[in-house]
């Protein structure tokens, strides 16, 4: 097809990935972004995405999500898995070079005695009869938990375990970065960064220096489409942690009567440590109970975290539907993606490469 001129409203993960997409076709691309620049922020008003755990989780994820949304997620990982190497060679990661951007050695999920019912109850909801077998949460005897996970033990007694295999979880922040600099590097993208898009209409945009025409407008702003899309912020919270000689191999999810509490490995003696969401579009710093009860949590699991340090505290809103289910819409001149809520990046290439297919805009998807 002849190259077009494309808009992108947003330069989160998705207006990245687009805007890589659409430039590897050929495409001229322009993003606009009110965030002063590519890096992330931390301070709760940049992308999203940067406020991530990366945890490709499509088992883990079916006690809030339906199946269709799980198979999304399955899809997304098989394109990560070649969207990661592609982009770690093309980009040249200089910072801890030689981490993989993605890595899949499956999830677990622990609990602690006493929580064992509560525990139970959610394996049911994530396996209801339709997993094949080689998805199903595997039991792991105590031995066999410390094989995999030697620090892993509770500060009460052994902990119980289950392997979700086949899981996976991506660096957010490089990946991020990365993305950046493989779209910038085609020679086809400009970037303009302290522009917020006000309104997006069929090959149109309102940008601060007036109305910007193409030849089709992608509009992947997240929680800043509205009123053009009636999308919520949801809070989520992360804890950066500095921990040398902590080793984790593979993300963790706590089970617990009123927590979700992960706990995530990253390059460079580093630990994430998140809550799942918060029902609220509150922007501010942590509160000094999350960061205690998301600290303690992993502590629990975690004895060697004690002397880690915090780097930070990172808080940020998701875009979310009324029904919590992503919105793709397209129409002639205009492409819209959003609502991914908790799962941007369990569903981000799936959606996207699917939508780009579709509209024509690449039909041969997503590049790598």
């Amino acid at each position: 097809m002849p190259a077009l001129h494309i808009g992108i409203a947003g330069a989160g993960l998705l207006g990245r990935l687009a805007a890589w997409a659409l430039a590897t076709q050929g495409h001229r691309v322009e993003v606009f972004d009110p965030a002063p620049g590519p890096a992330p922020l931390f301070n709760g008003q940049g992308a999203a995405g940067f406020t991530a755990a990366g945890m490709l989780s499509p088992v883990a994820e079916r006690e809030s999500a339906d199946a269709a949304l799980a198979d999304l997620g399955w899809r997304s990982i098989a394109l990560w898995e070649r969207l990661s190497q592609a982009l770690h060679a093309q980009a040249q990661v200089h910072e801890t070079p030689d981490a993989p951007l993605f890595t899949r050695q499956g999830s677990l999920l622990v609990a602690h005695g006493p929580d064992l019912g509560a525990a139970r109850r959610v394996l049911a909801r994530l396996d209801d009869g339709t997993l094949p077998s080689e998805r199903q949460p595997q039991h792991l005897p105590v031995d066999t938990l410390h094989g995999l996970e030697p620090e892993l033990h509770g500060s009460s007694g052994p902990l119980h375990a289950w392997l979700l295999p086949g899981e996976a979880h991506i660096d957010t922040v490089r990946t991020l970065t990365a993305l950046h600099a493989t779209a910038t590097a085609t020679g086809r993208v400009q970037w303009h960064w302290g522009q917020t898009v006000g309104s997006v209409r069929p090959g149109q945009l309102d940008a601060m220096h007036g109305t910007q025409r193409f030849d089709t407008v992608l509009d992947v702003r997240g929680t800043g489409a509205r009123p053009d899309c009636a999308v919520r912020g949801v809070r989520g919270e992360l804890v950066w942690l500095h921990a040398p000689g902590v080793r984790l191999s593979r993300p963790v999810r706590l089970l617990h009567p009123r927590h979700r509490v992960y706990i995530v490995p990253r390059p460079g003696e580093r630990i994430l440590v998140g809550a799942s969401e918060v029902e609220s579009e509150d922007r501010s710093p942590m509160s000094l109970r999350s960061a205690v009860e998301l600290m303690a949590a992993a502590h629990s699991v975690l004895p060697a975290l004690a002397e880690a340090r915090i780097d930070r505290l990172d808080v940020n809103l998701r875009p979310a539907l009324p029904d919590h289910h992503p919105e793709v819409h397209h129409a002639p001149g205009l492409l819209r993606l959003n609502g991914l809520y908790r799962h941007g990046w369990l569903l981000a290439p799936a959606l996207l490469d699917q939508a780009l297919r579709d509209s024509a805009l690449a039909p041969d998807g997503l590049p790598g």
